[in-house]
């Protein structure tokens, strides 16, 4: 049985619309509080910012340089359009599947560090040529 991640009370399944059919595998709604959580369709997990595995969605992923005999390989129509649009061989450390993906992993995007917009030169004054209108 799930819990809500809000109040730690049983949640249960309720009836999508037309539209969230097409977004959600399912939607569950707490007892107590009346929160909603989602459940997302597979297809979701390769739109977004960040590479995802496409079997559980997770962010935690590694990049692969060959593919690998042991694990399967993620098979499917996105997989193929991503392995055509140049995209990288990633390996998902739970699922143990591999699959294609052009994005950069979350990780990634954290640990590039930020460039100053002046390229990355300070500019100092010296403290004997400083100005001061006192």
């Amino acid at each position: 049985m799930q819990k809500c991640s809000q109040c730690g009370g049983k949640l249960r399944r309720v009836h999508r619309t037309f539209l969230e059919r097409f977004g959600y595998m399912a939607i569950y709604a707490c007892k107590g509080c009346e929160h909603e959580e989602f459940v997302p369709r597979r297809y979701r997990f390769h739109l977004g910012p960040h590479a995802r595995c496409p079997s559980c969605g997770t962010f935690r992923i590694v990049k692969l340089k060959s593919p690998d005999r042991i694990d399967p390989m993620y098979v499917g129509v996105l997989n193929l359009v991503e392995r055509l649009a140049g995209g990288r061989l990633f390996h998902c450390r739970y699922c143990r599947c591999q699959f294609y993906d052009r994005r950069r992993t979350a990780a990634e995007e954290t640990a590039v560090p930020a460039e100053p917009p002046d390229g990355g030169q300070e500019i100092t004054t010296p403290p004997d040529t400083a100005n001061s209108d006192a």
